[in-house]
């Protein structure tokens, strides 16, 4: 007896991990606090299906050589004493053939991703590597949630301009204020909701999951993408399984960030 197939079930895809020396040459400030970065160098072979994919991009100390490390079984393989910081980030778009990638970097904190990007200028070298897999979902719910805060605002920006016309969305996003608003230009069917924190520190409010709340949600089955701080993203999800009827399997909460520790990560 053969087993059903979900036709909604999002699929991993693994792709072959590859580490690129790329070098700056184009920056845009598109909000404050939100800063692109065009790197260019050999993206001969990079590929990104999903909206939620990301680069482990590579810090290193001021004054050093940035270096490709070896890919063993574990990921990158650095020698003793040299491992650099590393951080997530959603490839926002890239050219294969001219050979570019742009990442967006929020300009909060003192760590070395906020750090490099306050201070990267044109020239600035930066090593990235993957993305090492993906899960695609399939465009086959009558409708999709996005929500999170400004980290995940590359990855629900993508999200919003890579549906197809017609699909409805309904999107929710926590910045600080409205000058860090951004816009999409897409086919599909948008509702777009910016909640604003005026001052309140990132991942003290409950802007979001309010928001999510008060929301009127068409008709149908959905799929829900929920991004930024951990707690937040747990919070969302809850609410949609436990009261808003939404299929365990069709949430994706991806805790980018706990507030008060140092590159914590959570999926769920």
């Amino acid at each position: 007896m053969s087993e059903t197939v979900d036709p909604r079930a999002p699929q991993r895809i693994r792709h072959d991990t590859r580490m690129r020396l790329l070098t700056v040459t184009a920056i845009t400030d598109i909000t404050p606090l939100m800063r692109r970065f065009r790197l260019e160098g050999d993206l001969d072979g990079f590929v990104s299906p999903s909206h939620a994919d990301h680069i482990k991009a590579f810090f290193f100390p001021a004054g050093t050589t940035p270096l490709l490390p070896v890919i063993g079984p574990k990921g990158a393989e650095f020698p003793p004493g040299t491992r650099p910081e590393m951080r997530d980030y959603t490839p926002r778009y890239w050219d294969n053939a001219a050979g570019w990638i742009e990442l967006d970097f929020v300009l909060h904190g003192d760590g070395p991703a906020a750090g490099w990007a306050a201070q990267a200028t044109i020239g600035s070298s930066l090593a990235i590597g993957g993305p090492r897999g993906s899960v695609v979902v399939p465009m086959a719910y009558d409708w999709y949630l996005l929500a999170g805060d400004e980290t995940a605002l590359p990855a629900i920006g993508r999200r919003i301009e890579e549906l197809p016309p017609g699909a409805k969305v309904l999107a929710v996003i926590e910045v600080e204020n409205a000058a860090e608003e951004q816009s999409f230009k897409t086919p599909a069917d948008l509702i777009l909701t910016y909640v604003h924190r005026n001052g309140a520190p990132a991942g003290t409010t409950s802007l979001i999951l309010d928001a999510v709340a008060r929301a009127e949600f068409p008709a149908g089955v959905a799929y829900a993408y929920i991004a930024g701080e951990v707690s937040m993203a747990k919070s969302v999800r809850a609410h949609l399984t436990g009261q808003r009827g939404f299929n365990v399997e069709y949430v994706k909460a991806a805790g980018y960030w706990r507030l008060g520790v140092a590159d914590a990560k959570e999926d769920h």
